[in-house]
């Protein structure tokens, strides 16, 4: 048996606005913006992708499953992101190396150390 990673799925509640919003954040082509699904590909190899479906609910409690991105300079992908609309969130982290941010839906991604 082999299977492949395809898609991460989000949940939106406007799934086009969204999908620009992260496909401008990681730099990834738009590659169908139909409001009905929502798809995002890596510019390189094209995949996995993102997919961002449609919902009627707005975001509920914490994500059991985010994002890490690793950035080449933490301090100032963290400032452009924030400039774009994430903000930061406190999920109960503590004092560690990496920050918890939300995109304009809700959704926690972390910005972790520079390597």
């Amino acid at each position: 048996m082999s299977l492949r990673w395809e898609h991460v799925v989000i949940d939106a509640v406007d799934p086009v606005a969204l999908g620009r919003w992260w496909s401008a954040a990681l730099g990834w082509d738009l590659v169908d913006d139909d409001p009905a699904e929502v798809e995002l590909r890596p510019p390189s190899d094209g995949s996995p992708g993102i997919l961002f479906e449609p919902v009627r609910e707005g975001k509920q409690g914490k994500n059991r499953l985010h994002l890490d991105l690793r950035p080449d300079d933490h301090d100032a992908e963290v400032a452009r992101l924030v400039a774009m609309g994430a903000t930061a969130v406190d999920i109960g982290q503590g004092d560690v190396a990496w920050t918890v941010l939300a995109d304009p839906e809700g959704n926690e991604f972390c910005v972790l150390a520079s390597r």
